[in-house]
């Protein structure tokens, strides 16, 4: 791989970067708080678990470069508009936590929300104080597939021209040069594996109390 061309394009290679961040991060950050009630209604109301469960994990299957070129029609956005690819992300999030949150807080024994019910909790205190902590390994899990998720999909923004790591791939292609392409694949893949990183950390610092395998 020729060096020279990294070097010279540092500063757009790091804007891209910059700019793929947080076109995954934030809505990841959006999808998981929706996500949480929605899988938290699956499992209070379980016969609600096949509607709310099934019905977001059908907005996954929807090819994201469709998704990316009908959203500005639905949102009244232009088609260069990050937003749209924020907004696309979110859909995928929350298809793919609601069933990782319902799940989830589903492990977590009877007895324990009920001794918490038998303390004076209330439904919200058992859910924030008892429930999530307990659920929260399983829900970091999931979250880790879905930040690497998220930064796959994100590069698929660059066909319609928002600019982020997929934009070194078209560009590749448009100028026949193998370099761009190389050095976008090793960004994302040098990103997925620090996010994930991170996202291991913060379940460690979160929950004190699980093993070091546990994640």
């Amino acid at each position: 791989m020729n060096i020279d061309w990294v070097f010279s394009n540092a500063d757009q290679i790091r804007e891209l970067t910059l700019t793929h961040i947080w076109l995954t991060l934030l809505p990841t950050v959006i999808g998981l708080l929706i996500a949480i009630p929605l899988g938290y209604a699956a499992n209070r109301w379980r016969r609600s678990y096949l509607l709310v469960v099934g019905g977001t994990g059908l907005f996954y299957t929807i090819p994201s470069l469709a998704l990316f070129i009908l959203l500005p029609d639905i949102l009244g956005t232009k088609i260069l508009d990050p937003i749209n690819v924020v907004v696309a992300l979110i859909i995928y999030t929350v298809a793919l936590l609601t069933r990782v949150v319902a799940d989830g807080l589903a492990s977590v024994s009877p007895d324990v929300v009920q001794a918490s019910d038998g303390l004076g909790f209330t439904r919200l205190q058992t859910l924030f104080k008892v429930e999530l902590p307990i659920a929260l390994p399983a829900i970091l899990s999931g979250l880790r597939v879905v930040v690497v998720t998220n930064i796959s999909i994100t590069t698929m923004a660059a066909v319609i021209g928002v600019a982020q790591l997929g934009t070194l791939f078209t560009l590749g292609f448009s100028r026949n040069l193998l370099v761009p392409i190389i050095t976008g694949l090793v960004v994302c893949l040098l990103l997925a594996l620090v996010l994930d990183r991170v996202l291991v950390l913060l379940g460690r610092v979160l929950t004190p109390w699980s093993r070091k395998g546990a994640l």
